[in-house]
């Protein structure tokens, strides 16, 4: 049976550490057929009206507002819920995240992450809470969910806003909840690399109408009606071409959600019990969607991290040290006293020592088979020094 990211012109020459998910292309046409005829492009057209109902029932969720992009989208939930001052955030993520509060004039405070989940821990949210606080921006790295209820305590504690940057944890559930439900917002993106995309894209999902009706404001250059402006908003508006891809996306996604777990469940047994590579925990209770697999390395019984990632590359495996360097480290960022390395020591080794593997719909179980057999070629090389060590012999 054909698999859902087969693509007989697709290059095999490198195995790339994701590939976005591309429905049968004859699928596609009947949508841009409609679009042509009805000659509506833009400004929340049938396609990204129907697509916000679909998407919100298909997640969980009652509000939800589409956009151009994920980062336009954290942009705007920051202006929905007038944020102002500083924003703990983690520095183990992609650059969006802390650009979203820059751009914004808000000012980003590192705060360290868990080294069993990557994600941000609540004690290190506490401790750098200030008078300026005013919002938290977690990640669910990964698609691995945060500590949601006891960031909740702290920020009902503090008076703060929680807003969850979701671009990892889309169709993620904990305890048989959508994870979007947790927080005051959270923001979901739908690039091309994600679990579901739309080529380009990304939503905001939000508690109350009336807080949707601010967003879509917000998005649409503040316009309430052809005369009146309310805010100063941006073109934030997902099209329709793009919408209709969003609508086929849903119809093969838990197709492709099934691949994804069949090629974890196939990394894992091969990995999982290697010594020197911990790979993810999902708890039992968290219903993930097999975004990523990220390995960490100890480099006391492996090889260094880089030195792995190098070989995958030579055999033609693009592996991707996500997320190196740390945000943190970055020119626009490391002045702030938060970003001393000092401050963030888990985020410092995980930024060190993890690798991403390829996961996407359409990897074969032979590219798999291949990139296991590196990594491993490394644990036989050390285990071997070992041996020689102990027996005294030298080169």
């Amino acid at each position: 049976m054909k698999k859902i990211g087969d693509n007989p012109h697709y290059d095999r020459e490198n195995v790339l550490v994701t590939s976005p998910l591309l429905p049968p292309l004859e699928e596609f046409i009947p949508y841009l057929e409609e679009i042509w005829q009805s000659k509506r492009l833009t400004n929340g057209g049938p396609f990204h009206q129907q697509l916000e109902k679909e998407l919100a029932d298909y997640l969980g969720v009652q509000h939800l507002s589409l956009f151009a992009n994920g980062t336009l989208a954290l942009m705007t939930a920051m202006q929905a819920l007038r944020i102002t001052g500083e924003v703990i955030t983690t520095p183990y993520s992609f650059v969006a995240t802390s650009h979203s509060l820059m751009w914004n004039g808000l000012t980003p405070v590192f705060a360290d992450v868990d080294p069993a989940n990557y994600n941000l821990t609540p004690e290190a949210i506490e401790r750098a809470i200030t008078p300026r606080t005013t919002a938290i921006m977690p990640v669910h790295c990964y698609g691995v969910p945060c500590d949601v209820e006891r960031i909740q305590e702290i920020a009902d504690t503090y008076g703060l806003k929680v807003i969850y940057d979701a671009a990892h944890a889309f169709g993620v559930k904990l305890n048989g909840e959508s994870i979007l439900n947790f927080g005051d917002m959270s923001v979901l993106s739908f690039h091309a690399t994600k679990v579901f995309n739309t080529i380009e894209g990304g939503a905001i999902i939000c508690p109350d109408a009336k807080t949707k009706k601010r967003i879509d404001y917000l998005k649409n250059f503040g316009f309430a009606n052809e005369t009146t402006v309310v805010a100063t908003g941006i073109n934030g508006k997902l099209n329709e071409v793009q919408a209709a891809f969003g609508l086929l996306q849903l119809k093969h996604i838990d197709v492709a959600l099934e691949q994804r777990r069949e090629l974890t469940t196939h990394y894992m047994k091969r990995l999982g019990k290697l010594e020197g590579i911990q790979t993810l925990i999902i708890p039992d209770e968290v219903e993930w969607n097999y975004s990523y697999f990220p390995i960490l390395i100890n480099e006391e019984v492996m090889a260094k991290r880089d030195d792995i990632y190098h070989a995958l590359q030579k055999n033609g495996i693009m592996g991707r040290r996500y997320f190196y360097p740390l945000i943190s480290q970055f020119a626009m960022y490391k002045e702030f006293a938060s970003a001393a390395p000092s401050n963030l020591p888990v985020a410092q080794y995980l930024s060190s020592n993890v690798i991403c593997l390829p996961l996407y719909p359409g990897l074969s179980s032979s590219e798999v088979n291949k990139i296991v057999d590196i990594i491993e070629s490394f644990s036989r090389d050390i285990t071997a020094v070992n041996e020689s060590s102990s027996l005294g012999m030298t080169g």
